[in-house]
């Protein structure tokens, strides 16, 4: 699991305003934007490394149906969020990083207009 943390850390730390860091409390790395969570990185008790992403409801839907390792996002909104259990997932990183990318951008378009802005500005 350390090689793909490094890599999905790496990747988010070049969008603007993402932040990666350890939360004790949760014990998973905690990726967010604008102080809004994106990601999380960490093992579960069963399913060993998981990350779980934002998504939209249709395409996690889809996700889910296509493949066995993308669940419904754990303690999370089951709808809005999914797990990819890291250890039984044949995507490759690049596609990891894709969904990782993908949940970035759904948070940071929910955000209001003024903090979007600043984001871009940033960039």
């Amino acid at each position: 699991m350390e090689e793909i943390a490094v890599y999905l850390k790496k990747a988010s730390n070049s969008w603007p305003g993402a932040t990666v860091r350890y939360r004790d409390d949760w014990e998973v790395d905690y990726f967010s934007v604008a102080d809004k969570c994106f990601a999380l990185l960490g093992v579960h008790h069963e399913w060993g490394p998981q990350l779980i992403v934002k998504g939209l409801p249709e395409y996690n839907e889809e996700l889910r149906e296509i493949y066995d390792f993308i669940v419904p996002g754990y303690h999370m909104n089951k709808t809005h969020w999914n797990s990819i259990i890291l250890n039984k997932s044949s995507l490759s990183d690049e596609e990891l990083v894709a969904l990782l990318k993908r949940s970035y951008e759904l948070v940071v378009s929910k955000l209001p207009k003024s903090q979007q802005k600043l984001l871009e500005t940033n960039s």
